[in-house]
C-alpha cells in the first residue's frame, strides 16, 4: 500500500467514546502506508455538520494535538470529520472514513440539577436508591444524561443500566472540580411512562481518609447524587427531567459500602415489588419510599476529560488452598484489583464472606498490610436459587481470599475475579529473552493497571489508595509508554492545579488532597513540573503544558522564596530518597543520600523544566528568567555538594545518579562520577541500593556513562535487594518495599507493606529506552532514537509503541556472533539510530534492518581462589554461587553475612573476610570448591 491511507482519526474523547469535553477538541490522525521516507506535504479536513461541510486544509507535517480549525461545537452537536493527506511526492490518498465527534459538555446555565439524598440516614455513609417517573411523548430525536455524584453511582431507565461505567464519576477534589457523565439514552426511553432509578453510594464521597485517630470525612458524610435528562423532540421541542425535591429515596439491599471496609448486600431486601417490577421500572410499587432529602451543594461539574472505568478482564481461581488453620483461600495467580462475582443457591439468610489480601503469610492470609481496612465483602442469600452477585461499589487490590460461610459443595467456577481500572488503550510492549526480566515488566503493567482507577495511586488495597504525588511523578514516563494515558493525567493534573492554588503554591502530598495543609517535599511536589513536561515529550501535548504552565511556575516559585537567595533548599521537610532499602522499616526516610541534596536537586530540576516550557509556549522573558535561576541553583548545588576530589558529599548511589542524569554536573565530569557509581554498585554486591528518588535513573545514570555491564547485572540480580527478588519470590506486581516479603515468607514488620506499588517499577522506562532501544528523540515521536544496548548473557529484546504517528518498534537479537538490529518507523516521522558498534544513521519512515559483529563475552578470569579480591569473586557469578553455594550447606548464617553486610573491595581478599565468620573447615571447603571452578576452566 503506498498510497497513503488514514487508518483513524484520533480525538481527546475519552477511549472508545466520540463524545469529546470541550467545544474545540484537540485532533489527529495516523497514516498508513507502505511507501519508504513517506512525508505528509499537506492535510485536508472536512467537517460535515448535518449535510453542510467545511473544508480546512494543513500545509505541513502536522498530525497530532492539532488545535480544533473549525468554529466550536455546541452542546450535543454531533459532526463528522474524515481527513485525506497528500504526501512530498505529491500523491494523494483517499478520504478516510468518518469519525464521529459529539460535543459532551453543557451549555452556560443548562445545569439545574439539585443535590439529593436520604432524608433521614440511619448511619454514616449509608447506600440509597433513588427513583422518580416521567412522561415521554412520541418523537423523541435524542435523550441525553447528564448525571454526577459526591460518591459513586450507577442509573438505569426502565429497568437498564445506562452503561457500562464501575465507580462512576470517580474521584476528584469534590470541592472544587466534578465531573458529569454524557449518555446517549435516546433508545432506553419509550413513549409513555418511563422510570429512572439510581444506586449510590459514598466511595470516596464519604469514605475516612487519613491516619489511625486522624482519619476522617472529607466532603461529607453521606453520599448525594445529582442529575439531569434532556429529551429533544423532533419538531424542535426540548424538555429537561431533573432531580429535585419530587424524587424518592429508600435503602435496599446494598446494607453498608466502604473502599476500605468492602460491601455488604442483603438479597433478601431486593426491590422487586409483587408484580415482578423493579426500582427502576414504570409502575413499580414504591410504598414504604420517602421523599428524597435535600443535600449538600454539589459545584457545577464539568465533562469527562479521564477515560472511563470498567470492568476489563476476568481471572479465574487457580488453586483452592486450606490454611492451617482450616480456612477456606481462592488463589488467582495474579495480584489484581477488582472484586469477586460470586455464583452460589442456597438457603435464604446464609451469609458468605469474602476476605482479601495480596499475599498469604506462613499460609493464611495476610491481612496486616491492609492495617485499618477491612476489605471484606458479605453476600445474604435470598434463598431464590442460583444468585450471582458483584459487589458494585468497592473495589481491593488482592490475589486471595478467603471464602466462608458458603452453602454446600465448593466449586471454584463459581468465583470469579473482575479486573477493573481505567480503560486506557495499550500503547506498548517489551519482550526479552530473560523470563525473570519478562515477569518484572509484567509486573509493571499489572502495577499501573491496578493503580489507575481515576487516580493514579500509591497502592490499590490499604487504607489509604491515594493519588501521591512522587508516586506518579517518577513512574509517569513508563506510563506514558505502556498506555495512553494523555487524558488520565491531564484530569489528575487539573486536580493538583486545583489544590495547590490553594496552598499558596505548594502541591500536597497527595491530589486529590485529603491530608491537611500542604507541605513542600522535593520529588513529590515536583510531579505539577515533571508531569506536564513528559506529557509533552511523549505525547506532543502542548495544551496541557500551556494549560498547566502557571502550576509549574508557581510551585517553582514557592521553592525559590524557600530556597532564598542561597539558591539551596534545605533544612526542612522532606520523604528523600524514600525506602532507601537500607533505611529501617520504621523509618523510611531515613537514606544514605541526605535529603537536602535531593531537595535542591529537584529545585534545579523543576526550575529548568519551567524554563524549558515558557521558552517552548513562547514566553520568552520568563523562559530567560527561570533559566538563569537554574543555572544559580545548579552552581550553589555543585558548591555545597560536589567536593573538590569530584564525589558528592553523599557518597551513595542516588547522590551520584541525579547529578549524572539531571545533568547538574558539567558534562565533563560525568564519566568520574559514573565510575564511582559503578563502584558504589558492585561494593554492594550488584544490589539496588537506591528509594524512590533514585531507582528510575539509577540504570540511566551507569548506561550513559558507559557502565551498561553494571547496569546489566543490577537488573539481573535476584539476591534481596532487588528487582528480581520479588520476581523469585512469586511477584505478580511491584512491590512498595525491596523485601515486602521478606526470604523466610514473613511480611516486613514495616508499617507501609503494600505488594502492589509501581514506583519501583519506573525502570520500565529503561528497559523501553536503552535495553531494546526505542525513544522519542523529539516531541511525541515526530522524531525516534533507536539506540539498543544488546546485555551480555540476553539473546535479544525488543519493545513496540503505538506512538501518535503509529507503530514504532525497536530489537536486537543475537545469532553466531551476530546482533541483528530491527526497526519500524511510522509514517510522517523519522529515527536517528546508532548501533552498538557506534555506527550512526538517520533514516525515515519504513521497515529496516542492520548486522554488526557482537562484541565478544568477557571471560572469567582463569584462576579464583582465597586470593582473589573480594571485588574478583563479585565480578564472577560462578565464583561468588561456588562460595554462597558452600556457606550456605555448612554454616547459613555466614552466607547470610556475605550476603548483606560485605563491601566487594578491591584491596581485600577472600580468605581474609572469610576467617572471620567461619572456621577452617569451611574455609578449606570453600578454596576447594574454587578450586574445582578453576580446574574446570582450564579443562585440567
Amino acid at each position: 500500500m503506498s498510497t497513503p491511507a488514514i487508518a483513524r482519526i484520533v480525538t481527546d474523547a475519552p477511549y472508545t467514546s466520540d463524545t469529546v469535553p470541550s467545544p474545540e477538541p484537540v485532533i489527529g490522525w495516523v497514516t498508513e502506508t507502505d511507501a519508504s521516507d513517506w512525508r505528509q506535504s499537506s492535510a485536508e479536513l472536512e467537517l460535515d455538520r448535518g449535510g453542510s461541510t467545511t473544508v480546512h486544509v494543513i500545509d505541513g507535517r502536522e498530525s497530532t494535538q492539532i488545535a480544533w480549525p473549525f468554529t466550536p461545537l455546541a452542546p450535543r452537536e454531533r459532526v463528522s470529520l474524515r481527513v485525506r493527506v497528500t504526501g512530498s511526492d505529491g500523491q494523494t490518498g483517499p478520504w478516510s472514513e468518518s469519525r464521529s465527534i459529539v460535543g459532551g459538555f453543557l451549555g452556560d446555565g443548562e445545569w439545574t440539577a439539585s443535590p439529593i439524598g436520604l432524608a433521614e440516614p440511619s448511619g454514616v455513609a449509608e447506600p440509597a436508591y433513588l427513583r422518580t417517573e416521567f412522561d415521554v411523548r412520541e418523537g423523541v430525536r435524542r435523550a441525553t444524561l447528564y448525571a454526577t455524584a459526591v460518591g459513586v453511582y450507577q442509573a438505569a431507565l426502565n429497568g437498564t443500566d445506562v452503561d457500562d461505567q464501575v465507580m462512576k464519576p470517580g474521584w476528584t477534589p469534590y470541592n472544587h472540580r466534578t465531573i458529569h457523565e454524557t449518555t446517549d439514552v435516546t433508545s432506553l426511553l419509550v413513549a409513555g411512562r418511563n422510570a429512572w432509578g439510581v444506586r449510590l453510594a459514598g466511595a470516596w464521597g464519604t469514605e475516612y481518609f487519613g491516619f489511625r485517630e486522624n482519619a476522617q470525612p472529607i466532603y461529607g458524610d453521606q453520599p448525594r447524587f445529582a442529575g439531569q435528562l434532556l429529551v429533544e423532540y423532533a419538531d424542535g421541542a426540548t424538555e429537561w427531567i431533573t432531580t429535585d425535591a419530587s424524587w424518592h429515596a429508600s435503602t435496599g439491599p446494598i446494607t453498608a459500602s466502604g473502599l476500605y471496609a468492602g460491601e455488604s448486600f442483603d438479597a433478601r431486601r431486593s426491590l422487586v415489588d409483587a408484580a415482578g417490577r423493579g426500582f427502576a421500572e414504570p409502575g413499580y410499587d414504591a410504598a414504604g419510599w420517602s421523599p428524597v432529602g435535600a443535600a449538600a451543594d454539589i459545584v457545577v461539574p464539568e465533562a469527562r476529560v479521564s477515560p472511563f472505568v470498567r470492568r476489563i478482564e476476568e481471572v479465574g481461581v487457580r488453586e483452592v488452598i486450606t490454611t492451617p488453620s482450616g480456612q477456606t483461600v481462592l488463589d488467582f495467580g495474579q495480584n489484581l484489583v477488582g472484586r469477586l462475582r460470586i455464583r452460589v443457591s442456597g438457603p435464604a439468610g446464609t451469609e458468605i464472606t469474602l476476605r482479601h489480601a495480596e499475599v498469604l503469610e506462613h499460609g493464611e492470609l495476610g491481612t496486616r498490610p491492609l492495617r485499618q481496612a477491612a476489605a471484606t465483602d458479605r453476600y445474604t442469600l435470598a434463598g431464590s436459587g442460583v444468585e450471582v452477585w458483584e459487589p458494585e461499589f468497592t473495589f481491593h487490590g488482592f490475589r486471595y481470599a478467603e471464602v466462608a460461610g458458603w452453602p454446600g459443595e465448593f466449586d471454584p467456577a463459581d468465583v470469579t475475579a473482575v479486573v477493573i481500572h481505567s480503560d486506557m488503550e495499550r500503547t506498548g510492549w517489551f519482550e526479552a529473552s530473560d523470563p525473570l526480566v519478562n515477569q518484572l515488566h509484567e509486573n509493571v503493567v499489572w502495577g499501573l493497571r491496578g493503580n489507575f482507577l481515576y487516580v493514579p495511586t500509591d497502592c490499590p488495597q490499604r487504607d489509604e489508595r491515594l493519588g501521591w504525588t512522587g508516586d506518579i511523578q517518577v513512574f509517569a514516563p513508563t506510563a506514558s509508554f505502556l498506555y495512553d494515558v494523555r487524558g488520565f493525567l491531564d484530569s489528575w493534573l487539573r486536580d493538583l492545579a486545583l489544590e495547590q492554588a490553594d496552598e499558596h503554591g505548594i502541591v500536597p502530598f497527595v491530589v486529590p488532597n485529603v491530608l491537611g495543609p500542604a507541605r513542600p517535599a522535593a520529588a513529590w511536589g515536583d510531579a505539577a513540573t515533571v508531569v506536564p513536561w513528559v506529557l509533552h515529550e511523549r505525547f506532543a501535548d502542548t495544551a496541557t503544558l500551556s494549560r498547566q504552565y502557571p502550576s509549574m511556575r508557581s510551585w517553582a516559585d514557592a521553592i525559590l522564596e524557600i530556597a532564598g537567595p542561597r539558591r539551596l533548599w534545605e533544612g526542612r521537610f522532606q520523604f528523600g530518597d524514600w525506602l532507601d532499602p537500607d533505611a529501617p522499616p520504621e523509618l523510611p526516610a531515613d537514606a544514605k543520600t541526605d535529603a537536602d541534596i535531593v531537595a535542591s536537586a529537584h529545585l534545579f530540576l523543576s526550575t529548568r523544566n519551567v524554563a524549558r516550557a515558557a521558552a517552548l509556549l513562547g514566553y520568552d522573558d520568563e523562559a530567560e528568567r527561570y533559566a538563569a535561576i537554574a543555572e544559580e541553583v545548579r552552581a550553589a548545588f555543585l558548591r555545597e555538594y560536589l567536593t573538590p576530589s569530584g564525589r558528592m558529599v553523599s557518597d551513595a548511589q542516588t547522590a551520584y545518579a541525579m547529578a549524572i542524569v539531571f545533568d547538574i554536573a558539567p558534562a565533563a565530569q560525568h564519566a568520574a562520577l559514573g565510575d564511582r557509581l559503578a563502584e558504589l554498585t558492585r561494593r554492594s554486591g550488584y544490589r539496588i541500593g537506591t528509594g524512590f528518588v533514585g531507582t528510575p535513573i539509577i540504570q540511566d545514570a551507569l548506561t550513559r556513562t558507559g557502565h551498561l555491564e553494571v547496569a546489566r547485572r543490577l537488573l539481573v540480580q535476584t539476591e534481596n535487594p532487588s528487582w528480581l527478588y520479588p520476581v523469585t519470590m512469586g511477584a505478580t506486581t511491584i512491590w512498595e518495599r525491596w523485601d515486602s516479603m521478606l526470604p523466610d515468607g514473613t511480611i516486613n514488620p514495616g508499617e507501609m507493606t503494600s505488594f502492589n506499588h509501581y514506583a519501583f517499577g519506573a525502570i520500565g522506562d529503561w528497559l523501553h529506552r536503552a535495553v531494546a532501544g526505542l525513544a522519542p528523540a523529539a516531541p511525541g515521536y515526530a522524531r525516534i532514537r533507536i539506540e539498543p544496548h544488546p546485555l551480555a548473557g540476553f539473546d535479544s529484546a525488543s519493545a513496540e509503541h503505538l506512538t501518535p504517528y503509529g507503530r514504532a518498534r525497536s530489537a536486537w537479537s543475537r545469532v553466531d556472533g551476530v546482533v541483528r538490529i530491527e526497526a519500524v518507523i511510522p509514517p510522517n516521522t523519522e529515527a536517528d539510530v546508532v548501533l552498538p558498534d557506534g555506527t550512526e544513521h538517520h533514516v525515515g519512515s519504513g521497515t529496516y534492518s542492520w548486522e554488526v559483529t557482537d562484541a565478544p563475552a568477557a571471560l572469567p578470569p582463569s584462576h579464583v581462589g582465597l586470593s582473589s579480591s573480594l571485588a574478583a569473586i563479585v565480578d564472577d557469578p560462578e565464583a561468588y554461587a561456588a562460595v554462597l553455594e558452600v556457606l550456605e550447606a555448612n554454616k547459613p548464617s555466614a552466607a547470610l553475612t556475605i550476603r548483606t553486610k560485605t563491601r566487594w573491595l578491591e584491596g581485600r581478599d577472600l580468605g581474609e573476610s572469610l576467617s572471620n565468620i567461619v572456621g577452617l573447615d569451611v574455609r578449606d571447603a570453600v578454596a576447594e570448591s574454587l578450586q574445582r571452578l578453576t580446574a574446570g576452566r582450564s579443562g585440567a
